[in-house]
């Protein structure tokens, strides 16, 4: 479309609990994704500079954010570096997926980016499995409208909150189990998080393909997929593990403001 020609180098960035994710998404080209911890504020400024001085004119930067605080350390540090305003997923810009919830606004704007990247990307029913933080697996319609889904603590929570809660479970190091009896409290613990976390996530695609009447596509990101879904080609449930699907959503989000 003339209008997305025209205005098409958007920095993404994807504002979560731990880090910041962004790149310079132009149609389907993408930079490589950099990630800052929330705190390296100045690490944060230098690197929205250095890549918004690598983009072409004109251009926009915009975030999908589900931590209040973490965007307003984007937004400071943007300002800053940059001198931009942070368009925002659901407050400046709309939501990229149509939904049949009560209440949309009230959804992680992260959960519909990621849903409304994987359903671009499959142009089918999908599930959509977030392992980040906390674990977000959602589902999209044959028509591309969003169903809800289900959220979870995440690996690396689980396994804190069983070393903090209990008296001799210590806090482990995630590794890809290739056991299934855990031999001690280590591989107990790992086992029956990462497999565990596996076994969740198959009994959830097959109670959403039974209310769809189909078996879904299913698609991971987030930076523990790997450790659920070591190869893909051996898996008999998931198509694809793609990194940037909060990121391509955002940008979507914007391109639809545009063209509306």
């Amino acid at each position: 479309m003339a209008q997305e020609q025209e205005i098409s180098s958007v920095l993404a960035c994807d504002v979560g609990n731990t880090n910041i994710s962004f790149a310079h998404i132009c149609g389907d080209d993408e930079s490589q994704m950099h990630t800052v911890a929330l705190n390296a504020h100045g690490e944060l400024g230098k690197q929205l500079a250095e890549l918004w001085q690598q983009m072409s004119q004109p251009k926009v930067l915009l975030a999908a954010s589900v931590n209040p605080a973490g965007l307003k350390i984007l937004q400071a540090a943007a300002k800053k570096a940059i001198g931009e305003t942070v368009l925002v997923v659901g407050q400046d810009l709309p939501l990229p997926l149509p939904t049949e919830l009560a209440k949309p606004e009230l959804i992680g704007v992260d959960r519909l980016c990621c849903a409304a990247a994987a359903y671009d990307r499959l142009g089918s029913a999908c599930v959509v499995a977030d392992f980040g933080t906390a674990i977000t697996v959602d589902c999209v319609s044959e028509e591309g409208m969003f169903l809800g889904g289900a959220i979870m603590p995440g690996l690396s929570l689980s396994a804190k909150s069983l070393q903090t809660n209990t008296a001799q479970i210590p806090l482990v190091e995630f590794c890809q189990p290739d056991w299934v009896f855990g031999r001690d409290t280590r591989e107990a613990v790992i086992g029956g998080i990462v497999l565990g976390a596996q076994g969740a996530l198959r009994g959830l695609v097959e109670s959403y393909a039974s209310k769809l009447g189909s078996w879904p596509l299913v698609i991971l990101t987030g930076g523990d997929a790997e450790l659920i879904c070591p190869d893909i080609d051996e898996s008999d449930l998931i198509q694809a593990i793609v990194d940037d699907l909060t990121l391509r959503g955002a940008a979507m989000s914007y391109y639809k403001s545009i063209t509306q």
